[in-house]
């Protein structure tokens, strides 16, 4: 998550969905970029998704062949230019750390596990920028292998997101487990579809949405069905009727190897009816009568999502002030801390060969949310702050950089918590740690949260030996701070860092 590239020539996405990988290369263009590349290869992650939650061998092997010819073509991208997103499959395996390391090894990039809500944000931002400037508000719908995105917004800012759990994949498993394509089995995964739509349906009623658009592969396959079979045109896109159509001519195929219609491929046939399934549920239950397609999708967004990062327009910023503003942070307090945090992470990251990424914003967002947890209770409100992020859905960041926030702002007091770092995954937890030691530190030193007071302290670190100096008798007359000094030299210890300090 550390990694960030200074401006690169060229960037790629790749998305890890249930149903399909795909992958983008682009060249940068100013704030756009130019499609170089694409690949695309029907994986099917999501039909080796055992009861238990792991991935059955044969699902990982395809998974992993896929992405060994990916990386093939990414190989001679720098660090920070590429960026991989997991989704609904991968949010559902129990332990899925050791098949992330075997797929990045074959990608030879990072790969992040993405949210549902976060993954809603990006297909938006990705559908906003292939569609021309309106103030419409619009309607977004994905279909993919195990989830499907609802998004609400205008231009390019959505409003209302949801992630239902339903996709082609998992609908067709679940709802035609015999293959058949009976009007029974089509009945049973629409009712299927229903419930799930059930909880959200009101708000996407009432949230004044003028027109609807569709993106994946499910919906683009749906969209030339009904056009080659003279059911809808090319103006209207998708409508109610020809997708009643498209369902009658299904149950008529009976088999999935027997559809034959335009849009639908031999790979696509064994999940294209419960995808059908799936959009004729959010089409009830949303009142759509008529849907556009788009050809951007979640891969399109995660690279407009990189543009903004390296042009300082990082959405992860305005979230960090969003959750300041919403637990009442007191701001500057925590610039404070942010400051000094700051200020010592300057002076050891060469010593600690921590050039070149995104350690520093890392460290000051965690200063910035450090007492959020204030909000529920005074008492252990590290952990209340450590909780608060790992469970929020934050626009712009992964799972994998949510549970580094966390376990920052869990660690900024008291005992240092090893068991958090320790969960974190391995090449992660000893940046990670140390970054915590800075924020201890600071926090620790803005004790007395006086405006006034300058902190021009000097660290040096060799290792995880630190030492802190301070002008000639700061220490002599800050007390408080160097009995807490002392406390924290001892805690510190226990983690595996040494403290010295002086003035």
């Amino acid at each position: 998550m550390f990694s960030r590239p200074s401006e690169p020539s060229t960037v790629a996405a790749v998305d890890l969905g249930s149903n399909s990988f795909h992958m983008i290369v682009a060249k940068v263009n100013g704030r756009d970029f130019q499609v170089m590349d694409k690949l695309r290869e029907m994986v099917r992650l999501g039909a080796g998704l055992n009861k238990d939650k792991s991935l059955t061998p044969e699902s990982q092997a395809r998974a992993l062949e896929c992405l060994g010819r990916f990386g093939q073509r990414l190989k001679s991208l720098p660090p920070g230019s590429v960026r991989a997103v997991g989704t609904n499959t991968l949010r559902q395996v129990r332990d899925a750390r050791p098949f992330l390391q075997a797929a990045e090894s074959a990608l030879g990039h990072p790969i992040e596990i993405i949210g549902g809500r976060e993954e809603a944000r990006l297909i938006y931002l990705g559908v906003a920028h292939g569609l021309a400037a309106g103030e419409e508000r619009r309607l977004v719908v994905d279909i993919g292998g195990g989830s499907t995105e609802l998004i609400v917004g205008d231009g390019f800012v959505p409003r209302l997101m949801e992630s239902v759990h339903m996709g082609c994949v998992s609908m067709s498993r679940v709802c035609f487990p015999d293959g058949l394509i009976t009007d029974k089995n089509m009945k049973r995964a629409e009712l299927t579809g229903a419930l799930e739509m059930r909880p959200i349906k009101s708000l996407f009623r009432e949230s004044n949405w003028r027109l609807a658009f569709g993106s994946s592969g499910t919906i683009r396959a749906i969209r030339d069905a009904v056009i080659g079979a003279g059911w809808s045109t090319e103006r209207e896109g998708i409508t109610f009727d020809s997708l009643q159509k498209l369902r009658e001519a299904l149950i008529e195929f009976g088999q999935p190897g027997q559809i034959a219609l335009a849009g639908v491929s031999t790979e696509r046939q064994p999940v294209f009816a419960g995808g059908v399934a799936v959009l004729l549920s959010v089409f009830r239950a949303v009142n759509i009568e008529q849907m556009q397609v788009s050809d951007l999708a979640l891969r399109e967004g995660v690279l407009f999502d990189m543009l903004g990062r390296i042009h300082d327009e990082d959405v992860r910023e305005s979230t960090v002030r969003a959750i300041c503003r919403r637990y009442e942070v007191d701001n500057n307090q925590a610039g404070r801390v942010e400051t000094t945090a700051r200020a010592l992470f300057a002076q050891v990251l060469g010593q600690w060969r921590m050039q070149g990424g995104e350690y520093a914003e890392t460290l000051g967002w965690a200063a910035r949310m450090h007492e959020i947890g204030l909000t529920v209770s005074h008492t252990q409100y590290h952990k209340h702050g450590g909780y608060l992020i790992a469970n929020s859905d934050m626009a712009g960041f992964t799972r994998e950089e949510q549970s580094i926030l966390a376990a920052l702002v869990r660690g900024h007091r008291q005992k240092f918590p090893k068991k958090t770092f320790r969960a974190l995954p391995a090449d992660l937890q000893h940046p990670a740690a140390r970054l915590c030691v800075l924020l201890r530190l600071s926090v620790l030193l803005h004790r007395s949260r006086s405006p006034n007071l300058r902190i021009e302290a000097l660290l040096n670190a060799e290792e995880d030996n630190l030492s802190l100096r301070f002008p000639p008798g700061w220490l002599k007359s800050h007390t408080l701070a160097r009995m807490e000094l002392k406390q924290e030299a001892r805690q510190l210890r226990d983690a595996g860092f040494r403290l010295n300090y002086t003035d």
